[in-house]
């Protein structure tokens, strides 16, 4: 994996590959979403929130960027551990939680100007987990909404969906908390 934009544009990560349950987005996927990112969001002003964080790799693109209010969530321990020592190592402005996504989005009273899911494409209840985050109250008004997932599903009939961009197997599904 390799950085895209930004200060540590071009900047390889090497993540350990033995075990670890994610699939992260294709650098093409990535570079497709970030030039998005880059016409919608200040990403110094920007609040974000990477849940389903995984490699890290969209939380450090947000960093490498600019955004200085990033807050990472995995409930996978090897990954919070080694985004905790990627984090602490370039000194990123990245908050790392180990957390289960949904209880860290019922618990929390923060609200983000941008949020970025990308669960595993086989997740149980993926279908209503677009509603139970826009219903959490967590978007700012003006804020959205991008879930990442396969494209065997789609979210056009969901409450708050603007629009959805596909990159081969991979969906970015874009919701807005006032649509």
């Amino acid at each position: 994996m390799r950085i895209i934009g930004g200060q540590w544009r071009g900047r390889r990560i090497q993540i350990p590959s033995k075990g670890w349950p994610v699939r992260p987005t294709t650098d093409f996927a990535r570079e497709a979403l970030f030039n998005m990112l880059d016409n919608r969001l200040d990403y110094e002003h920007a609040a974000a929130l990477d849940l389903f964080g995984g490699t890290g790799i969209h939380s450090m693109e947000l960093a490498s960027r600019g955004c200085l209010d990033i807050t990472y969530v995995d409930r996978y321990r090897d990954s919070v551990k080694f985004m905790r020592s990627f984090v602490k190592e370039w000194n990123m402005p990245i908050e790392v939680v180990l957390s289960d996504v949904e209880k860290f989005v019922q618990g929390t009273t923060k609200k983000w100007d941008y949020i970025f899911a990308d669960p595993p494409y086989d997740m149980r209840g993926l279908e209503s987990f677009p509603g139970m985050l826009l219903s959490a109250d967590i978007l700012k008004p003006e804020g959205f909404f991008v879930l990442e997932h396969i494209s065997t599903k789609s979210f056009d009939k969901t409450p708050g969906f603007t629009e959805a961009r596909h990159y081969g197997q991979s969906v970015f599904s874009f919701f807005g908390a006032g649509s």
